[in-house]
């Protein structure tokens, strides 16, 4: 699974980081960036669960 994340769409509402802190983060600005690693079937649902709460629809899930 891959995560991308737009930064230039991020509006800094933390959400990301609420539903999976162990894969968002957010820099000084607000911004949210992914952190780095291998998104496992373990913590998909929290990678899922950041993905539909935000509320700017910068983030998608590949399964690629």
């Amino acid at each position: 699974m891959d995560i991308h994340l737009d930064r230039d769409k991020c509006i800094g509402s933390g959400q990301c980081v609420l539903a999976a802190p162990e894969w968002f983060d957010q820099d000084d600005n607000g911004i949210a960036f992914v952190l780095p690693g291998t998104v496992s079937d373990d913590t998909l649902a929290e990678v899922r669960q950041a993905e539909y709460t935000c509320p700017a629809l910068a983030i998608a899930v590949d399964s690629a």
